[in-house]
């Protein structure tokens, strides 16, 4: 008999009777933990079945693709009992991801949130340290492959992989982009009147848009990818135009600039996530949004810590976010989903999306850039 299909739920095979999995793994190394969760699962091969390739064979536990995955792993993420997750993602809907997996699994979630830059932060300074606590990571693609130049992320296989959009999956199978983060134009409509709304960037440049335009004061990548598909010299021209003719509002934060749309005091956003008016719209706020080409979106990526403690809960929470029914919900939470199994409302969208491979190496020129002719732009 397989000793994986043997085990009592709060009880490793040769650990004293009462023994949890979870007091154990305070205690033992993470190498050693994942040696005997090997040793316990009995894997001898490994056949990808995603559409892109795996990494080379390996006997981790985490890159396991038989027939019998899904019931293993559960197993063995219940014996964990626990996950911790690291999160940028927005405050108001975590509950609503995490809910309906402790009901499935009765596997207890606890998370901290903070903005993407002190996720990263803290992740990176707690890899030199003992004190390690997150073992999945939710945050924008950028600040996710940052941390997986740091080593701090682990290759997984996850069945719903293949089911993404080609632009959602990650080649090293080290992160998966579980919604893409989609950057539109938001009003407030009892400011604004729609049909006065700009139909392009070139617009902008208008008087009656003076002292009107808020933007993110850290949107170096959607500025980037909007100069570069207007080609550089015609977009930088075009923003430095419209800087020194009616000025932009640098704020700092996505969702502060929404809100005070909504409050009137920025009639027009030129950077907002497509969710929050949308969100918003439907609860009967003055807020709408519009689209103006080029269309920028950022993928917002799920990651398994290097170390982490709970590691196959942390893969199941991966495969629960990645899948049919989690996608639908954050369709119907105003998200652009990244599965090709759910209807996408967002689906006549032309979208382009940031690299986050160009935005990190590239990021002091746009930085610059963005201060020389949006933040700081001389009138």
């Amino acid at each position: 008999m397989n000793t994986f299909d043997s085990l009592d739920p709060q009880v490793l095979p040769g650990t004293r009777l009462g023994t949890s999995v979870r007091a154990l793994s305070k205690h033992l190394n993470w190498r050693v933990w994942i040696g005997l969760a090997v040793l316990s699962l009995g894997l001898t091969s490994l056949h990808a079945q995603t559409s892109l390739p795996l990494p080379p064979p390996s006997d981790s536990p985490m890159l396991y693709d038989k027939a019998d995955r899904a019931d293993k792993l559960l197993a063995a993420a219940k014996l964990e009992g626990a996950l911790t997750i690291y999160t940028a993602f927005r405050p108001q809907d975590i509950p609503a991801l995490i809910a309906p997996f402790e009901a499935k699994t009765g596997i207890k979630v606890k998370y901290w949130r903070s903005g993407s830059d002190n996720v990263v932060q803290r992740l990176v300074r707690e890899s030199g340290s003992k004190h390690q606590e997150a073992d999945l990571i939710m945050t924008p693609a950028s600040e996710m492959l940052a941390l997986d130049r740091e080593h701090l992320l682990q290759a997984v296989y996850s069945p719903h992989v293949k089911d993404l959009m080609a632009i959602a999956q990650v080649a090293s199978h080290r992160s998966a982009n579980m919604i893409m983060n989609v950057v539109v134009q938001s009003y407030n409509t009892n400011v604004v009147k729609k049909e006065s709304l700009p139909k392009t960037f070139q617009d902008l440049k208008d008087a009656r848009f003076k002292n009107n335009l808020g933007i993110e004061a850290k949107a170096e990548e959607w500025f980037a990818k909007v100069v570069l598909t207007m080609g550089e010299d015609t977009g930088l021209a075009t923003f430095k135009e419209i800087g020194q003719k009616n000025g932009f509002a640098p704020r700092l934060g996505v969702s502060l600039l929404h809100n005070l749309v909504i409050a009137g005091e920025v009639p027009i956003a030129l950077t907002d996530y497509i969710d929050l008016p949308e969100k918003d719209k439907r609860a009967g706020k003055p807020v709408d949004w519009f689209a103006l080409d080029p269309i920028v979106a950022h993928g917002f990526s799920i990651g398994v810590a290097q170390h982490a403690m709970h590691p196959y809960a942390a893969l199941l929470f991966y495969d629960h976010l990645l899948s049919p029914e989690t996608q639908k919900l954050f369709a119907s939470l105003g998200y652009y989903p990244t599965s090709t199994k759910v209807t996408n409302p967002y689906a006549d969208l032309k979208i382009g999306v940031v690299d986050p491979v160009y935005a990190a190496d590239n990021f002091a020129k746009w930085s610059k850039l963005f201060e020389q002719n949006v933040t700081k732009v001389a009138k």
